[in-house]
């Protein structure tokens, strides 16, 4: 066996790590940090999980490393490298800032700091962006040698990632991706959380959610546009609020004022709702109350109610911040009859046992010192609560309040500690549970079906008339009475400047579908060749029409047995990286956890060039429309309904296949002789 030594590793790379080592950092006061993850390793596993972290680094340095990686493993759960973190603040740059030898390598590097900044991060040290888990790599070695990788890129390589480790350059062509990532994607076997849980101690896999390992967040911003949608169908649906009306007089509660559901509250107010968002990390609130994303703050769930029904019978919108529990919160709901329109959850019930749920009888610092010293008694009071917040939720049902599950995998949280009552079957989960997901119930039919979806973009020259002139442009393409989803959207981005949505770079979120996608994306791309902007990328939350396959939240509302299936999403992956996304992305777990969801995404750099134009038609349209046609081949009306006009309007090009709908007497007449 050849027996490799320091130098010849060394000697066979162009593209590593600086040879030497960097000044333990220090770490400032008052940013957030991710709780212990738990040791769970084997001697033997923890022996592969500390060269598995020294593989980057030369063995000269090695003896050094070792106590210091085997210390955060003990007390972090996870090697982090902390001391290859870069000294100070970490944020998203003009791209002009950035090293590199083409513009798609630059505008990496912006989005994965954008990721990473104090303001959008959710524990910044721990290279979380939100979700409790969702990373942009494992470790800080990999970030610094994919910053490396990104320096040195041309436009004719591609940049191979699995689940943040850089596995190296490739030669490609103009036309084809510039990074392609994959973030923990397990063998059947071993889909599940436990071993899951052991590969990522051991530092060989990563929790990408949807756009953290995908370097697209743009912080809470990236998910308002999306509730604000959901809140506002909801009142449609459920609530009888017109068409052209708000939630004005109506309350909305729920909780979580993390990175996601941070936007709950802001969204909200923008729907002209009085809400309540109840959060245990008081650091969570304060951030939000300093970006203007919650109006008021209370730790006495009497004052919330007081506030909001004053705010109520005024018409006005007002969002307060409950510091304490959403148990707490409707358990004094229910004792005191006060009566919630809207009511949802948006806690990371992915993790539910990994911090990412707060039991009702502590306080957050006690979550987090329990979560460390005991987690079975932690797990515990976690199934105690989830039984107590199901049992306020039906009662509040009962009196007529909506809820619906926001994909957080609440319900299934519910389920799994022990309450198989939420199942409809009662038996198992396969047919989904009592209460819908608001995909099922909102999104699906009345955005995902017409092919609506969380289209973003990102001004790459850190320039914010640079975005301001893109709202202007967007609202030029936007035609506000084609559809109903099209005034909205109308008015969205219209007031977008007004209520100052950007935090991190200058970003924006607007659902379109593919043809209002295609036509912004032309214009936008005209903008910079002619000069008048700076570069922009363009991308979507993997929460979309056709991105996610996930039984219980974005597929939830495809009846047709499919939904248990991941072939959309990984061909939504395959085609984008065929018609030449600057980077495409593929994740398993993504907001709902390890097994239960694939998802992809993609980036798009629009450098004004002719050729992007052609990927934009291309590209931006398969992406949207393989999902529209999935829907359609499910028997969803609306879908159905886009398809065929899709299929009228693209004659020489594309052509969706269409079901035929048999008579539902003959079939249920057939199947009742059968049984």
């Amino acid at each position: 066996m050849v027996k490799f030594t320091d130098i010849d590793v060394s000697e066979a790379m162009t593209v590593k790590l600086d040879d030497t080592l960097p000044e333990y950092p220090e770490f400032e006061e008052g940013i957030r940090r991710a709780p212990n993850r738990g040791f769970h390793l084997s001697q033997a596993q923890t022996e592969i999980a500390l060269k598995n972290a020294l593989r980057y680094i030369p063995n000269k340095y090695h003896e050094q490393l070792i106590p210091e990686f085997l210390e955060e493993l003990k007390t972090r759960g996870r090697i982090y490298g902390y001391r290859f973190r870069p000294a100070g603040r970490i944020h998203g740059k003009p791209i002009d800032e950035y090293k590199g030898n083409c513009l798609q390598g630059k505008a990496m590097q912006v989005q994965i700091d954008n990721n990473l900044d104090f303001d959008v991060a959710l524990y910044p040290y721990e290279l979380v962006t939100y979700g409790e888990t969702g990373q942009v790599a494992s470790n800080w070695m990999q970030y610094r040698l994919i910053k490396k990788y990104l320096e040195v890129m041309t436009d004719e390589q591609t940049l191979v990632v699995e689940s943040g480790h850089p596995v190296g350059l490739f030669k490609s062509k103009k036309d084809a991706p510039r990074v392609i990532i994959t973030n923990g994607l397990l063998v059947g076997e071993y889909d599940n959380q436990k071993d899951w849980e052991i590969a990522e101690e051991m530092g060989v896999t990563n929790y990408g959610q949807m756009t953290a390992g995908g370097w697209m967040y743009i912080g809470p911003q990236g998910i308002v546009h999306g509730t604000f949608n959901t809140l506002l169908n909801a009142g449609r649906l459920k609530l009888d609020i017109p068409e052209e009306g708000n939630l004005n007089g109506k309350l909305f509660v729920s909780s979580g004022l993390g990175g996601m559901s941070g936007a709950q509250g802001k969204a909200a107010d923008i729907a002209g709702a009085a809400s309540i968002i109840a959060e245990v990390d008081i650091s969570r609130i304060n951030t939000r109350l300093e970006q203007g994303w919650i109006q008021k703050l209370t730790d006495s769930a009497k004052e919330a109610f007081e506030i909001a029904e004053a705010s109520k019978e005024k018409g006005e919108a007002m969002s307060v911040a409950y510091h304490g529990n959403i148990v707490d919160l409707l358990e004094y709901a229910v004792e005191n009859d006060v009566h919630i329109d809207l009511l949802s959850d948006q806690t990371s019930c992915h993790n539910v046992y990994n911090g990412g749920y707060c039991p009702v009888q502590l306080t957050f610092d006690e979550r987090t010192e329990l979560l460390d010293k005991d987690s079975e008694k932690f797990e515990k009071l976690v199934d105690e609560t989830l039984g107590r917040h199901y049992e306020a939720i039906k009662e509040l049902t009962k009196r007529g309040t909506y809820f619906f599950d926001y994909g957080n995998s609440f319900m299934k949280a519910i389920f799994d500690s022990g309450v198989t009552e939420i199942s409809k079957n009662g038996v198992d989960d396969k047919d989904g549970f009592i209460w819908p997901s608001y995909v099922e119930d909102i999104m699906g039919p009345m955005l995902f079906d017409y092919g609506y979806g969380p289209f973003r973009w990102v001004c790459l020259s850190g320039d914010h008339e640079d975005l301001v002139a893109t709202d202007h442009a967007a609202m030029e393409v936007i035609d506000p009475d084609r559809r109903y989803q099209d005034r909205d959207n109308y008015i969205w981005i219209r007031d977008a400047e007004k209520n100052q949505l950007v935090v991190g770079t200058e970003a924006r979120i607007l659902y379109q579908d593919a043809k209002g996608r295609v036509n912004i994306a032309l214009k936008f791309n005209e903008m910079v060749r002619e000069g008048k902007i700076g570069p922009v990328m363009l991308g979507r939350d993997h929460h979309d029409v056709s991105g996610t396959d996930s039984p219980f939240r974005e597929t939830s509302n495809i009846k047709d047995g499919s939904n248990v299936t991941a072939d959309m999403a990984v061909q939504c992956y395959a085609g984008n990286a065929a018609r030449g996304m600057t980077l495409v992305a593929l994740h398993n777990g993504g907001g709902v956890g390890i097994g239960k969801s694939i998802n992809g995404g993609f980036g798009l750099v629009l450098d004004g060039s002719e050729a992007t134009d052609e990927i934009i038609k291309s590209a931006i349209t398969w992406d949207t429309m393989s999902g529209v046609a999935r829907r359609s081949w499910a028997r969803n009306e609306h879908a159905m309904e886009t398809a065929i006009e899709y299929n009228k309007e693209n004659k020489t090009n594309d052509h969706l296949t269409i079901p035929y709908i048999p008579e539902e007497d003959l079939i249920t007449d057939a199947v009742a002789k059968l049984f």
